[in-house]
């Protein structure tokens, strides 16, 4: 099964996620987008087959969301994605990708609805969620 990963190493919210792609028995393709930024057409890609808007894609937390006025509603999708070619941070992340499906996992556990193998047994995440129990029940 082929899975990528648009990951940012520095987000828990990704490192979750990729670890539980691994504990799925997949090692994935991993993206460092903030280095290795997807082209405006893969970004396009990405977002539509999650079924986002591009709106909904950006990240507001911790990037130049709100000093470049992304919130306008006056910005045209073309807007939208110069920003985030000048600031690949402002995707927000991690998308993953799937033959299952595309996803923005947010939370990272949404990753479990597009492996092959959801059942990855117990996992906590980085800040002691427990995701799924020592039983393999998804608590979330």
């Amino acid at each position: 099964m082929s899975v990528t990963i648009y990951h940012n190493p520095d987000c828990g919210t990704s490192r979750n996620t990729l670890a539980m792609i691994r504990q799925s028995g997949v090692e994935p393709i991993v993206v460092e987008y903030v280095k290795t930024p997807p082209s405006r057409d893969r970004i396009v890609e990405l977002v539509s087959a999650a079924g986002l808007s591009l709106r909904d894609a950006l990240r507001k937390k911790d990037t130049p969301f709100e000093e470049l006025g992304m919130a306008d509603p006056a910005k045209t999708d073309d807007d939208l994605l110069d920003a985030i070619g000048a600031n690949p941070i402002l995707l927000n992340r991690p998308f993953v990708e799937t033959p299952i499906g595309t996803r923005l996992c947010r939370p990272s556990e949404v990753v479990l609805d597009i492996l092959e193998n959801p059942d990855i047994g117990p996992f906590t995440k980085e800040d002691g969620e427990v995701i799924i129990d020592a039983e393999g029940k998804r608590l979330v």
